[in-house]
């Protein structure tokens, strides 16, 4: 695979988004000249789109790991889990997933009211399917922008109607969305190894947490010269009483500099509310939640100190099914332009800008 154009979000004018990769303006110049406007409300829907509409897990989803023997808290855990899922039943038996939803996303201002750029709220829809093994393929479309990201298992890659298709960088990783409960499986599988961080008490629940971590190898593989992954890790909450998942709280930290300039810090936090647990086909299924993000960008650069952002997202599951007849390795194949050659400049969905 070749390397790719960098992934950015900049509030591009509409007049000129068609030519916008034949100008050849750099994430760099854009950071330089623009920064003050990065989030005016003319970029707010393209920003949602890239921070709530796609985002990937830190980790790949790992082979099924076998829990015959309880021999870490996490373990213990996720066998719980297991049992209040019922989803080792989907084990051997189902080969795809297929849902649909409906999400609403807005910018939120600093005293918490939702906003956007026509003062309301953005509504629209999404249909997701997933194959085993790291297969999946989403379409969003909110506000009239539709955003496509999908993965044939051996790289992932997104297509917004301004930037066209991109890959991520680093190893295949899956949608976060299909961990907000719409998957229990996988995340059983994956947080199975993670690190057990305690107990807390989240949105009134009694939680155990457990923590997943991108590993240095994947963070390297996802950095280049100028932008440079520091962090990126996951808490996944589960509830002492019921044993569900009922929160994801995930944070990365990227480095920007470019030759002669100060470094530049860019900070997301997301955390999702999911609730609304039902049994499709004796499967407990989310069918609902919030998530939210806050984007912090900070440095000696940013003389005013640091730039907050906020955002929302409401989200419910319409429609669910297992084993949908049809459905190939061929509905997964990336776009054409993915596999062009691009100048030797790629970056990860992990920023902000480029997320």
């Amino acid at each position: 695979m070749s390397r790719l154009a960098p992934l950015s979000e900049e509030p591009i004018n509409e007049e000129d988004t068609t030519n916008s990769s034949k100008k050849g303006n750099t994430w760099r110049n854009w950071l330089k000249s623009h920064f003050s406007t990065l989030f005016n409300k003319k970029s707010d829907l393209r920003i949602l789109l890239s921070v709530l509409g796609c985002p990937l897990f830190p980790v790949s989803v790992l082979p099924e790991q076998p829990l015959t023997e309880v021999s870490s808290s996490a373990q213990y855990i996720i066998q719980h889990f297991t049992a209040a899922t019922g989803c080792r039943k989907l084990e051997g038996t189902v080969k795809n997933i297929f849902a649909t939803g409906k999400v609403r996303m807005a910018m939120v201002d600093e005293l918490g009211s939702a906003a956007s750029a026509n003062g309301v709220q953005q509504a629209g829809c999404f249909v997701m399917w997933q194959m085993a093994p790291n297969k999946w393929l989403i379409e969003l479309v909110v506000g009239g922008h539709k955003v496509v990201a999908g993965s044939d298992g051996n790289v992932a890659w997104r297509h917004t109607p301004w930037l066209g298709a991109h890959a991520a960088k680093g190893g295949v990783r899956p949608l976060r969305r299909a961990f907000q409960g719409l998957d229990p499986l996988a995340v059983s599988n994956v947080f199975s190894l993670a690190q057990y961080m305690g107990e807390k008490r989240i949105l009134g629940v009694d939680c155990f947490v457990l923590k997943l971590s991108a590993d240095h190898a994947d963070l390297v593989d996802r950095s280049d010269s100028t932008a440079e992954m520091i962090k990126h890790a996951i808490f996944g909450y589960f509830s002492q009483r019921s044993g569900l998942l009922v929160y994801l709280e995930d944070s990365y930290l990227t480095r920007i500099q470019s030759p002669g300039t100060y470094p530049t810090y860019w900070e997301t936090t997301m955390g999702t509310k999911i609730e609304d647990y039902r049994t499709v086909e004796g499967v407990m299924i989310a069918h609902a939640g919030q998530s939210s993000a806050v984007i912090t960008s900070f440095g000696d650069n940013l003389k005013s100190g640091p730039v907050i952002t906020r955002m929302e997202e409401t989200w419910t599951i319409d429609d669910l099914a297992f084993n949908v007849p049809g459905l190939s390795i061929d509905c997964f194949i990336p776009p054409e332009d993915v596999q062009k050659d691009f100048p030797d400049e790629n970056l990860d969905w992990g920023s902000p800008l480029h997320r």
